[in-house]
């Protein structure tokens, strides 16, 4: 029986429905480790940003929100439909602290170095804690200086150079699969899922790729 798993996991950091994807993936992880203890799954985080183009300083968030969804109205249905997805995953998020709607690349590059170090557990815990900062403290993690302070909080490596020459100009590579949103889940480099599947469909989903 096979008990090699990969997963490949697509995400933005401006997506809440990733941060709510990656909340079931950890109950996921944890459901399999009673229903297969012989499976060591190795997770991949791949970087999807979605606003690639936006300003480096960002834009106002609210403004952006209410002419993206057709007027504040339409903010507040939308954000009421998170909230409980997030409820059910754990997840308090707090939209009104947040002021900015960031360019995500440079983080987006963060995580990548992080990831250059080898260490699975550390890139995770860089993720989370970008994720916290941005929807549960309203942090702008389009701002090198507030990068900088998550990237030492976390311990990650920046070596002398200034965090924002390591991050350099280039921008994530292209997702390899089909990817047309985030979060978006590929188990051993065959089967896909798409959105924030509950924790339940997500360990069948790992199940069937083993099998």
């Amino acid at each position: 029986m096979n008990s090699r798993l990969s997963i490949d996991v697509y995400f933005d950091l401006i997506c809440p429905w990733c941060l709510i994807g990656k909340r079931h993936l950890t109950r996921a992880l944890e459901q399999l480790k009673t229903s297969r203890p012989d499976v060591q799954p190795q997770v991949s985080w791949h970087s999807f940003p979605l606003l690639p183009d936006t300003p480096p300083n960002g834009v106002p968030y609210q403004a952006f929100y209410e002419r993206r969804l057709g007027g504040a109205q339409a903010v507040a249905a939308r954000r009421a439909q998170v909230r409980e997805a997030g409820r059910v995953a754990g997840v308090d998020f707090a939209f009104e602290k947040i002021s900015v709607m960031p360019n995500t690349l440079a983080a987006h590059r963060l995580v990548g170095l992080s990831a250059r170090s080898g260490d699975g557990a550390l890139t995770e815990r860089l993720i989370e804690r970008l994720f916290q900062s941005y929807f549960m403290e309203g942090g702008d993690i389009g701002d090198i200086a507030v990068l900088n302070a998550l990237a030492r909080e976390c311990g990650v490596a920046l070596g002398d150079a200034p965090l924002a020459d390591a991050l350099g100009a280039d921008r994530p590579r292209p997702a390899p699969h089909a990817v047309s949103g985030v979060p978006y889940f590929v188990f051993n480099h065959r089967l896909a899922l798409s959105g924030a599947q509950p924790a339940e469909i997500l360990h069948q989903a790992m199940l069937q790729a083993l099998a």
